[in-house]
């Protein structure tokens, strides 16, 4: 039963909070070399020191994932520190639009999607030729049941996970021969910074843990676990699944 991550070189995009922070500690926890990558340099640093503080190895890189040349440089700049990179998360999203998804502008549309399913494919598109020149490597999107179901207020949200999901199934395809196994996580309801306008809305929050067969909301670190299976060589056979972690909600009738 092998969940040995010592030394792995780890990737995680939006990792300065969240899920993505809960992420980087348990990685740093269970041996691997962590890249923090985030937007703002204080929250990057943030999570670095924390790791480093309980012993672990970590890289601060401030990054704009829809950015092209600055996933690049993010990418060479973990292959200079590190020499290789074995796992990358995608993890960073945004969604500044909260209602039906026809009230939406353009702008709010191309920016939902440019963080979301453009930045994942860029750092997909990076990474890629790097595993397989080492024999192999681990892909994880972190999607959104909002991207199996959809979600009333989430439409541009649930379009773009929904891409993720067929991106993360299409490369599984593509990068298997090369030893590259591509998996999502799907994330319910979670108590983040990220997702507060819902948590934080009393009536929101009832509805969600009432159609929730454990009756509670998601925190981040329930979404740890999956990742590091994933991640891991025990998961070795498992390529193109989308792991749902969202309490039973989803069997239960939901709440779309």
């Amino acid at each position: 039963m092998d969940f040995d991550l010592a030394d792995q070189v780890v990737i995680i995009t939006g990792g300065s909070r969240g899920i993505g922070r809960a992420m980087a500690l348990a990685f740093a926890d269970a041996g691997a070399k962590v890249v923090v990558a985030s937007r703002k340099q204080e929250g990057v640093d943030a999570v670095a020191a924390e790791i480093e503080s309980h012993g672990g190895t970590a890289l601060a890189v401030t990054t704009h994932v829809g950015q092209e040349e600055a996933v690049s440089a993010l990418v060479e700049r973990v292959v200079e520190v590190f020499g290789r990179v074995d796992v990358a998360i995608n993890n960073a999203a945004t969604n500044p639009h909260f209602g039906p998804i026809l009230t939406a502008t353009a702008s709010l549309w191309d920016k939902i999607l440019e963080v979301n399913l453009r930045g994942a494919f860029f750092l997909c598109q990076q990474v890629a030729p790097i595993m397989e020149k080492q024999g192999g490597g681990v892909i994880i999107n972190v999607a959104s049941t909002a991207g199996i179901r959809p979600s009333i207020g989430l439409g541009i949200y649930g379009v773009s996970k929904a891409g993720l999901i067929m991106l993360t199934k299409v490369l599984a395809v593509e990068l298997g021969p090369s030893k590259i196994r591509v998996n999502a996580i799907a994330p319910g309801v979670i108590k983040t910074h990220f997702s507060r306008a819902l948590w934080e809305t009393e009536a929101i929050a009832q509805t969600v843990q009432a159609a929730t067969p454990l009756g509670r909301l998601g925190e981040p670190e329930d979404i740890v676990g999956s990742a590091l299976y994933l991640a891991s060589p025990i998961s070795s056979y498992v390529n193109g699944e989308v792991l749902l972690i969202d309490g039973g909600m989803s069997i239960s009738g939901g709440i779309g």
